[in-house]
C-alpha cells in the first residue's frame, strides 16, 4: 500500500498544436483506412526492440559524460567548490594515515547535499593513491546506513565492504549467527589485510534498529568500533567517519559511546545559489559543446537553492533536463527541460521518503502539509497541523495520537531533510507552538501521500475546508 508510482514518469510528449489541428481538417476516411506497411506509424511498430535501440543509439545525444550527473561520482579536486574551509580540515585531520598513524574521529553534519560525504570520498581517494606508494595498506569501509535496519545488519554491511576493499571473501553467512560473530570477522577481515582504516559511516541517524532497546544502534555502533582499537580487538590503526545531515544527532549517542567516541566536528552549511551554479559550470563539460542554454545553469541552482542549497539536487536536476531533452529528440537542453524536471525530481525524492514511513507519519506529514498548502509563506503551526490530524484520523478510523506524539513524529521526519520547524510564541502571555517549514512544495507532498488507497475517503477539498475553519479559529 505505500508503493506509489509518479504520474509523470510514463509520460511522452505531448503532440504540436499545429499537427492536431491539420489531423482533424482531414479527410475522416483516410483516418478510418488501415495502415499499410509503408505507413510510417506501421513502420514504428514493426520495428523490433534491437531495431528501436540500435536507432536510438545512433541519434545524437546531448550528454558527453554521465558520471559527472553522478551526484555520489568522486570529482576531481578543482570540481569541489564552496568548501575550501571544510576540505582544509577534514584533509588536516584524515593525513596523520599518511604517516601509518590513527586519524581522529569525526562528525561532519549539515543539510544534505552540501558535500560531506563528497569531500570524505575526495580525501581518502588520495590518501588511498598516496599510501600506496609509501607500501601502507590504508582503505576507506564506506556504509551507507540509510537501509540497514538492525546493528547485526549493520555490521555484517560492514565486514563486506571491508572484504570487497581488500578483494577477500567474507566467511560467516548474513543471517543466523550471532551478531559477535559478525564483528570478529570484520576485526579478522581488517587487521589481515589494513595497517590504517577509515570507516565512514553515511546517514548514521538513519541507523535507529530496534524500538525496544534503550541505546538507539547508531549509539552502540559507535561504542564498538571506537573501543575495538583500545581492547585490542583491532590492531589496525583505524577512525571513524560519522555522518549526518541531523545536527542533533550526537544528542541521542549514550554516553558511553561519546566519551569513547570524541569526534573532532566539521559543519557544513548550505550552499547559496552563486556556489550550485559555480558546482554545475564545472559539470557542465558532461554536456556536448553548446547545447545547454545560457538560462538553464541558473535556474536549476535557483530551485536547488529552495531546497536547503542542495547540490545533489542540482546535479540531479541538470541530468533529468538533459535526459528529457534526449528523449523528447531536441537538440539543446532549455529552461523548460528543467522545469520539467524539477517537477519530477521533486516528487521522486518525496516518493521515496513517503514510501518507507509509517502510516501516522503519513497522517501527521499529510495535515502539517495540508496548513501549510494554504498559508503565504508555506509554513504551518503545530497546534493547527494537530487539528488537521485529529480529522484525517477521524474521518480513516485511525488510531489517534496525543499532540506530544503528533509532534514527535514530525520532528522525525527533519532527519530527511524534508520538513524543518522552529519555536514560536503568540506573544507574553500565550503559550508555545512549532512552526514547520517544508524543503519541498508542500502542493507536492500532498499529492505523493494522496495517492495511497487509505485516504481515498477523505477528499482534498474536505481537507481544505478543514485547514481552513482551524486557521480562522487560531487567529
Amino acid at each position: 500500500m505505500d508503493d506509489f508510482e509518479d504520474p509523470r514518469d510514463g509520460a511522452g510528449t505531448s503532440k504540436d498544436d499545429t499537427t492536431e489541428q491539420a489531423l482533424s481538417s482531414s479527410d475522416s476516411t483516410a483516418s478510418e483506412r488501415p495502415s499499410s506497411p509503408t505507413d510510417p506509424a506501421s513502420a514504428d511498430e514493426s520495428k523490433s526492440i534491437e531495431d528501436m535501440l540500435l536507432a536510438f543509439d545512433q541519434q545524437d545525444g546531448l550528454i558527453r559524460d554521465r558520471s559527472l550527473l553522478d551526484p555520489n561520482h568522486i570529482v576531481e579536486e578543482d570540481r569541489i567548490v564552496g568548501r575550501d574551509e571544510q576540505l582544509q580540515e577534514v584533509t588536516k585531520m584524515l593525513r596523520v594515515a599518511l604517516g601509518n598513524n590513527r586519524p581522529p574521529n569525526l562528525f561532519l553534519y549539515g543539510p544534505s547535499g552540501t558535500g560531506k560525504s563528497l569531500i570524505t570520498k575526495a580525501v581518502c581517494k588520495n590518501i588511498t593513491s598516496i599510501c600506496q606508494t609509501r607500501d601502507i595498506r590504508f582503505g576507506t569501509i564506506e556504509v551507507n546506513c540509510q537501509d540497514l535496519d538492525t546493528l547485526g545488519v549493520a555490521v555484517y554491511e560492514l565486514a563486506s565492504r571491508a572484504a570487497d576493499e581488500a578483494d577477500v571473501d567474507v566467511e560467516v553467512p548474513k543471517h543466523g549467527v550471532a551478531t559477535k560473530e559478525k564483528w570478529d570477522e570484520l576485526y579478522r577481515i581488517v587487521n589481515e589485510n589494513f595497517d590504517s582504516a577509515v570507516f565512514v559511516l553515511d546517514e548514521l541517524d538513519m541507523l535507529v534498529g530496534r524500538r525496544d532497546k534503550q541505546e538507539p544502534a547508531f549509539s552502540r555502533l559507535l561504542y564498538q568500533l571506537s573501543r575495538a582499537g583500545a581492547n585490542n580487538e583491532l590492531t589496525a590503526h583505524i577512525s571513524v567517519v560519522a555522518i549526518s545531515n541531523d545536527t542533533k544527532m550526537m544528542e541521542s549517542v549514550g554516553s558511553r559511546a561519546l566519551s569513547s567516541f570524541t569526534p573532532e566536528d566539521v559543519h557544513f552549511d548550505d550552499y547559496d545559489a552563486n556556489q550550485l551554479q559555480s558546482i554545475l559550470r564545472r559539470r557542465q563539460d558532461a554536456f556536448y559543446e553548446d547545447v545547454l542554454d545560457d538560462d538553464v545553469i541558473p535556474l536549476a541552482a535557483a530551485f536547488a537553492a529552495q531546497t536547503h542549497g542542495d547540490a545533489r539536487k542540482a546535479i540531479d536536476l541538470m541530468r533529468v533536463a538533459g535526459e528529457l531533452a534526449e528523449r523528447e529528440g531536441d537538440e539543446r537542453v532549455r529552461e523548460e527541460h528543467v522545469r520539467e524536471a524539477q517537477d519530477k525530481v521533486e516528487k521522486n525524492r518525496v516518493l521515496e521518503v513517503v514510501r518507507g514511513i509509517s502510516t501516522q507519519k503519513k497522517l501527521c506529514l499529510y495535515a502539517t502539509a495540508a496548513v501549510a498548502a494554504e498559508a503565504d509563506d508555506e509554513s504551518a503551526r503545530s497546534t493547527t497541523g494537530y487539528r488537521v490530524y485529529q480529522f484525517l484520523t477521524d474521518a480513516i478510523g485511525a488510531e489517534q495520537y496525543h499532540q506530544e506524539t503528533y509532534v514527535n513524529k514530525m520532528k522525525e521526519m527533519t532527519t530527511y531533510s524534508l520538513v524543518d520547524f522552529e519555536r514560536r510564541s503568540h506573544g507574553p502571555s500565550s503559550g508555545m507552538f512549532l512552526e514547520f517549514q517544508f524543503g519541498e512544495r508542500p502542493d507536492t507532498i500532498l499529492e505523493t501521500i494522496r495517492e495511497d488507497s487509505r485516504l481515498d475517503m477523505v477528499s482534498p477539498d474536505e481537507v481544505t475546508s478543514v485547514v481552513k475553519a482551524q486557521v480562522r479559529n487560531e487567529n
